[in-house]
């Protein structure tokens, strides 16, 4: 139920230290809408950035959407930032006294977009440098990654995640791709919470102390690009000078999929500057958001609520990074790739 954290480090796919010689140090400016902030009112080394929970609400799911919700309300954002397309819920098989039955996995959303200026031409940024395993492994010492096959990758291979196979073609075929596989051990007080709560679950699927996830990072072909359709997204009607996306298709729990699109284009006034906008989308399984019982009712687990963890907001996130939860830490990864865009 917290290793939501980790997959977000392979999400932030193009993070340098922050420390990064010559990186100037961005600020997160919080706006109602990226997409309707003008490039003219782009401030240098600033990034705007929003959430579903920039309403400021104290409720601890503040900022998750259902999928249904989100897929009928935002279509241009469920085409982009779903794994593919036509990606719904999964429809998975589950055993209940005895008895093998169909069940849909309902999923919640958590959604963010930015978008900040780099001094920078768009032709002068090879976006293709960034989709290494060396760039990766400049990320967090604590999460360990190796590149992976198609042949290994889960979806391709495992009739029980046939639900997140791409319907036209197998992940990491495409041309330009990684495919990465990582693993994330909890931190903090994390692991100690889980321990106590596997001990009090007994029979039940343990949760793990670890995050196992396998994802695609590539650069998209010319070809690939739909200019006209990402304009509409980024709400910027300016030639696409690049696209980056990243996809995680597996996940040992908690989630069924994230990803993150960077969109590259053109600015309106200053051929010489480049409007990166960022989408990160995370599908999160609800039934995890929906355990409160168990844990409110034992009182050292009361802040161990997943929704509460999940969400930066329990005496068990801490520091600024992958524990922090998922609105700090996305916060503190888009500010590392616009610093390392920047560089």
């Amino acid at each position: 139920m917290l290793s939501l954290h980790g997959t977000l480090a392979v999400l932030g796919f193009c993070v340098a230290p922050l420390g990064a010689a010559h990186a100037k140090e961005f600020r997160v400016e919080e706006v109602p809408s990226v997409t309707a902030t003008k490039p003219s009112q782009l401030k240098s080394g600033t990034i705007v950035f929003s959430d579903h929970g920039g309403e400021q609400s104290d409720e601890a799911d503040a900022g998750l959407v259902p999928f249904e919700q989100w897929a009928r309300t935002k279509p241009l954002q469920k085409q982009f930032l779903s794994p593919f397309p036509d990606y719904k819920e999964p429809r998975i098989e589950v055993s209940v006294h005895g008895l093998t039955r169909p069940y849909t996995e309902k999923l919640h959303v958590y959604v963010v977009e930015a978008r900040f200026e780099i001094a920078k031409a768009p032709n002068t940024l090879d976006l293709a440098r960034y989709a290494s395993l060396d760039m990766l492994e400049k990320l967090d010492p604590a999460i360990k990654h190796r590149r992976i096959t198609a042949a290994e990758a889960r979806p391709n291979v495992d009739p029980a995640s046939a639900h997140s196979r791409h319907p036209s073609r197998r992940w990491c075929e495409a041309p330009q791709s990684l495919c990465i596989e990582s693993r994330y051990p909890l931190e903090g007080k994390l692991p100690m919470g889980i321990r106590l709560a596997n001990k009090l679950e007994e029979g039940e699927k343990k949760i793990s102390e670890f995050m196992e996830f396998q994802s695609e990072l590539r650069v998209l072909q010319p070809q690939e690009v739909d200019s006209a359709a990402l304009a509409q997204l980024t709400g910027l009607d300016t030639p696409v000078a690049g696209v980056m996306e990243q996809t995680l298709f597996h996940v040992n729990q908690v989630m069924q999929f994230g990803k993150l699109l960077a969109v590259l284009q053109e600015h309106p006034a200053d051929p010489a500057k480049t409007v990166t906008t960022v989408f990160m989308a995370l599908g999160i399984e609800t039934d995890v958001l929906e355990r409160k019982r168990e844990f409110g009712s034992v009182p050292v687990l009361r802040n161990l609520i997943p929704v509460q963890v999940l969400m930066g907001k329990s005496s068990f996130n801490t520091g600024n990074s992958i524990s922090a939860g998922l609105p700090d830490y996305t916060r503190n990864r888009i500010r590392a790739i616009a610093q390392l865009l920047d560089q």
